[in-house]
């Protein structure tokens, strides 16, 4: 390959196929005045992945609009202490809205009310989790039972009932609509026949089976074959919209995306940077994006202050 006079040869790698042995004793042979740049760089400061990072390559550049690591200080000190940095003046997000690189949105919160069941769960776990706190619970290297509790308890505000009934009161008046993403929880809910079955197609069921709305699932269960299908279906309209947990997260571009429904997010920032990063890319088709962003609200006779006021912060984050 060329660029002007200039001879080079691009190698383009997995995270996968970078960090193997193969690859791995590859390198050696590479010439002296090899260039390393890491795309999506925060996913490089996993353990295995920095052991991979050759000290032999003379440059280096690191790409991520997130590249501190979610509770993990000492994985994002040594990405940036081999890569160096962050580039100043840092590139914002006002700086892309002025330049064109990034469409306006227009953000639009929904706020949902746990039921009286799903509150009384909820004190109930949030009650064990303080109990592993007050007894020197170690955040820094969490026990499996801790993480557990952590993880069930986010699962239940990921999968209210009441978010599936806010989002088909929502979807009656854009059944026109297209090009529309769904972000779902990664648990599971009841159904109306007394079945759990996953959110994801739950949701999928609601949108598609009863509104009459196009859409299919999007998840790490389908081949590269069948997301590069479902991909041009969406981007076609063949398919209005796409229902997702993680998948659509990072990585992905289709600038043709006009909204978003949130109905469940971690309290990673990365991860609605990133998800708000699938969204507002330019596209000639809109002038405008659109994030519906599902937020939970505990009853406030279900729970004390101090739990009730966690809650919402962590939500609001």
């Amino acid at each position: 390959v060329k660029a002007k006079s200039i001879p080079f040869l691009p190698l383009i790698a997995t995270n996968a196929t970078f960090s193997s042995d193969a690859f791995q004793q590859l390198m050696v042979l590479f010439p002296q005045n090899t260039m390393l740049i890491g795309d999506e760089v925060h996913n490089l400061g996993s353990n295995r992945l920095l052991s991979s990072l050759p000290d032999s390559v003379p440059y280096r550049l690191g790409l991520s609009a997130t590249p501190e690591r979610w509770y993990d200080d000492t994985g994002t000190q040594e990405l940036f202490a081999y890569f160096g940095p962050v580039l100043q003046p840092e590139f914002t997000l006002k700086d892309g809205l002025d330049c064109g690189a990034l469409v306006r949105y227009c953000y639009k919160p929904i706020f949902v009310d746990l039921t009286d069941d799903e509150a009384y769960r909820y004190s109930e776990l949030s009650n064990k989790i303080g109990k592993f706190l007050s007894s020197g619970e170690n955040l820094d290297d969490p026990s499996p039972a801790f993480q557990a509790l952590l993880m069930k308890r986010a699962r239940l505000l990921a999968t209210a009932e009441n978010k599936a009934v806010l989002l088909r009161e929502e979807m009656k008046s854009r059944l026109d609509t297209t090009h529309t993403l769904f972000y779902c929880g990664d648990g599971s809910v009841e159904t109306s026949d007394g079945k759990m079955i996953r959110h994801v197609d739950e949701i999928c069921r609601i949108l598609g089976g009863e509104l009459g709305y196009r859409v299919d699932t999007y998840t790490a269960e389908d081949s590269l074959y069948e997301r590069e299908e479902l991909q041009r279906d969406f981007e076609r309209g063949a398919l209005q919209g796409l229902v997702a947990i993680r998948c659509l997260d990072e990585g992905v571009d289709l600038p043709v995306i006009k909204t978003a429904f949130i109905l469940a997010s971690s309290s990673n920032p990365r991860q609605f940077i990133q998800r708000r990063g699938r969204i507002l890319r330019p596209h000639p088709s809109k002038k405008e994006a659109e994030i519906f962003d599902f937020i939970v609200l505990p009853p406030r006779d279900a729970m004390n202050y101090d739990t009730e006021r966690s809650m919402l912060r962590r939500e609001l984050t």
